[in-house]
C-alpha cells in the first residue's frame, strides 16, 4: 500500500492571521450574547440556567454547556453543578456594553425608517461589528434628527 504524499497548505501567513482573527471575534460575539441573555433572564427575576439559554437561542444542552464552560474560564459567569448561572462584575460590565450598542444600533436604524421587525433583526448583528466611531455618529444622528425633526410617516405601497 503506498501512502499519498503530504499536501501542502496554500494558506498564506494572513489568511491564518484572519481566520482566527475571525474565530476570535466569533467568540467574543458569543460572550456577549450569552452575558447579555444571562442579564436579561436575570432581570426578567428568572434562574439563568443551561436549558433556558438552550431554549433561548435553540442550541442543544451540550452546546450551551460548552459555551458556559468557556464563559466561566475566562472570568464572565460562575456556576456549579445544578446551580443557575450567575454573571461576575466581567460579565454584568460586558453584558451592559453589548445592550448599549443594541440600543444605538436599533435607534439609528429605526431613525433611518427601518421597520422594527428588521431593525431588530439586523441590530443583533450589526450591534457586534460596529466601531465606537460608528456607535458615536449613529448616536449624533439619532440626536439631531430627534430635536430638529420628527421622522416624516412612510407612505405605503399601496399609496404610490
Amino acid at each position: 500500500m503506498t501512502r499519498a504524499a503530504p499536501r501542502t497548505s496554500t494558506r498564506t501567513a494572513a489568511q491564518v492571521t484572519e481566520h482566527a482573527r475571525v474565530r476570535d471575534q466569533h467568540a467574543i460575539e458569543a460572550a456577549e450574547d450569552y452575558c447579555e441573555a444571562i442579564a436579561e433572564l436575570l432581570a426578567a427575576g428568572e434562574e439563568a440556567r443551561v436549558s433556558s439559554l438552550a431554549r433561548t437561542f435553540t442550541l442543544s444542552h451540550v452546546t450551551v454547556s460548552r459555551v458556559i464552560g468557556r464563559l466561566q474560564r475566562e472570568g464572565y459567569v460562575r456556576t456549579a453543578p445544578y446551580a443557575p448561572i450567575v454573571l461576575t462584575a466581567k460579565g454584568r460590565k460586558l453584558a451592559d456594553a453589548s445592550r448599549a450598542r443594541h440600543a444605538a444600533v436599533l435607534a439609528f436604524l429605526l431613525a433611518l425608517g427601518v421597520d422594527e421587525t428588521t431593525a431588530r433583526l439586523d441590530a443583533e448583528g450589526i450591534e457586534h461589528h460596529v466601531s465606537p466611531a460608528t456607535l458615536a455618529a449613529f448616536a449624533a444622528f439619532v440626536a439631531g434628527r430627534s430635536t430638529t425633526r420628527k421622522p416624516a410617516a412612510r407612505r405605503s405601497s399601496q399609496e404610490s
